[in-house]
């Protein structure tokens, strides 16, 4: 009788660590409260970039350009590279309504030689609450 009550108290357990623990109005991702008053809008000035070539070795830094369109503070949340070799940094001051920021990244050229195409993922507090895309293409040469 014990081993029965345990195994039931075990997979009671088991099945409500496996179940999501957002609430409704709470990011997933974020573990937090979405608060849709704080939304905005952005307007990326140059969202794909072609860098050209560079020798391979090269660290190359990437600048991609952004205004905030709405009328609240835009804050840039997390700013992640699609691989290793890209360091991507976010301004850590929200940007006021109308204003321009950047996000910036440091490509890592060693090791990589021919056509290289990079993305980095943003999150903002932008509506609709999606990630945003930026790019760069890059044709890495070698001595």
């Amino acid at each position: 009788m014990k081993t029965i009550l345990s195994t039931l108290f075990i997979a009671a357990l088991l099945a409500s660590c496996s179940g999501s623990d957002s609430k409704p109005g709470t990011s997933a991702a974020a573990g937090r409260a979405i608060d849709s008053t704080s939304f905005t809008s952005v307007e990326w000035i140059d969202s794909a970039l072609n860098l050209g070539k560079v020798m391979e070795g090269a660290q190359v830094e990437v600048i991609w350009r952004f205004r905030n369109t709405g009328n609240k503070p835009l804050v840039i949340e997390k700013a992640q590279a699609g691989c290793g070799c890209t360091v991507a940094e976010k301004p850590e001051a929200p940007v006021a309504p109308g204003a321009e920021g950047r996000i910036r990244a440091t490509f890592n050229s060693e090791g990589r030689p021919g056509t290289q195409h990079k993305n980095v993922m943003v999150q903002a507090n932008t509506k609709p609450n999606t990630l945003h895309e930026l790019t760069f293409d890059v044709e890495v040469g070698t001595q």
